[in-house]
């Protein structure tokens, strides 16, 4: 029977937790007129990646349109995966192999419908699929199936539960509201406080954060064979492993000139060393999310071969920039010395003082912790890699580290280098590498 609704809004979401690890969706079905909802749909899906668990998403979404309203239904499609939502629309190639399956098997779908937008929206405006997806990983990580309005584990119903012929794990349900429930208590649960990472740090887990986690470190323990158990691990996890690496050689790099906002390119030898990072980032443990980038050239390059192995599209994040050096651009350090001696000397005790026309150390900390922020709030749960400069770099790991501005003088970062910090749900950040260049050799 078709539905008198004349048209649809999807909502879809899916998530990983370690990226890949243990993953769900979860997709609601709104009528567009008055965003009453009319059919919810979540299951787990055991070890995935984000990309998949959001793919499986739209594909649960597609369905239920399709029970609703049959084929040739007006729907609108809004996620907060970008990469989804562009691949569906066509303006961005599907590079990983992985991925071409999903997509072609929500292309049949979307073929017997009419979809009117395909809109990426901030995850704060996609948060009942985002609920729905944490209540399946929920339910699965206790043994349990997600389904709408209750959770059961194997046949026997759980107190609250609808009773037999409601829809299964996974498939579209009549829904009133959000009124789906993911505990075997019947008891609303609250709205997941963060989109793939829902549970804080206990306090008996304080000591885990210096051993490997979650994200890259997980899928480290999994391609090394040691990691145990089913794969449901506990919800103390990091949220968000961001990857740091330096662009390779240049020119200006080779004669150790100041290099701030001039735009050189790699070198023969950066290109190789850029090559070499893209090798390495795209073999396991690394699954890769998302690549950001300094807008100059020399980050760019390096950037773009990695996403190509990777199969990812580029992000240019403008305020991952080099600091700008003012009037010491492409100087090296004795010109400087000879030619300002008062200011240098000033630079380098002082994170506040800035170079004549420049930028202070200061005012670079500003805008590159705006730009963290940014990152791990939109891309909580994933494996970002962040392609930028010295100074970037050293601000984001004295920021993790919690250490003065002064730190920065005491690190040091070869070209085309790896560092890696891990975000956690409540706040704290760990340095799990620095200066690796060990794709190099």
């Amino acid at each position: 029977m078709t539905s008198p609704v004349t048209s649809y809004v999807i909502e879809a979401d899916g998530g990983s937790r370690g990226n890949p690890g243990p993953a769900g969706y979860g997709a609601v079905v709104k009528d567009a007129s008055d965003g009453q909802v009319l059919a919810e749909a979540a299951e787990a899906i055991g070890v995935a990646t984000n990309n998949v668990a959001e793919y499986r998403g739209l594909i649960a979404g597609l369905r239920a349109v399709l029970d609703l309203g049959g084929d040739g239904a007006r729907v609108a499609v809004r996620m907060d995966s970008k990469l989804v939502v562009e691949q569906m629309a066509g303006r961005w190639k599907i590079k990983n192999e992985g991925l071409r399956p999903l997509a072609a098997e929500a292309g049949t779908l979307v073929r017997r419908l009419r979809v009117t937008e395909w809109t990426w929206i901030p995850r704060e405006r996609n948060s009942h699929a985002d609920r729905l997806a944490n209540e399946a990983m929920d339910a699965a990580a206790k043994g349990l199936t997600w389904k709408a309005g209750g959770t059961t584990g194997g046949d026997t119903p759980a107190p609250g539960t609808p009773a037999p012929g409601a829809a299964a794990s996974g498939a579209a349900a009549p829904a009133a509201g959000s009124g789906a429930r993911a505990s075997g208590t019947g008891a609303a649960r609250p709205a997941p406080t963060s989109g793939r990472q829902t549970d804080l740090l206990d306090a008996g887990d304080i000591s885990e954060l210096s051993a490997p986690t979650a994200s890259v470190a997980t899928a480290q323990a999994r391609s090394t064979g040691t990691a145990k158990g089913t794969g449901w691990a506990p919800p103390t996890r990091v949220a968000t492993s961001l990857l740091l690496l330096r662009h390779g050689e240049t020119e200006l790099s080779l004669e150790r000139r100041f290099s701030g906002l001039g735009d050189a390119e790699l070198t023969a030898n950066g290109l190789a060393q850029a090559s070499a990072a893209a090798a390495r980032l795209s073999r396991d443990p690394y699954r890769l999310d998302v690549v950001v980038t300094s807008p100059l050239k020399r980050a760019r390059q390096t950037a773009q071969a990695v996403a190509d192995q990777a199969g990812v599209e580029v992000e240019v994040l403008e305020e991952l920039r080099e600091a700008d050096f003012g009037d010491w651009e492409g100087h090296t350090f004795t010109e400087v010395q000879r030619r300002w001696p008062a200011e240098l000397t000033a630079w380098l005790a002082d994170p506040d003082m800035a170079p004549p026309g420049g930028e202070s150390f200061a005012e670079t900390a500003r805008r590159v912790e705006a730009a963290r922020e940014r990152l791990v709030e939109r891309y909580e749960g994933r494996t970002v890699l962040a392609v930028s400069h010295v100074t970037p770099i050293k601000l984001l790991l004295r920021d993790a580290l919690l250490a003065p501005l002064q730190a920065l003088y005491r690190m040091h970062l070869d070209l085309a280098c790896l560092s890696l910090i891990e975000y956690y749900a409540d706040g704290p950040a760990v340095v799990k590498s620095f200066n690796d260049t060990s794709h190099l050799r």
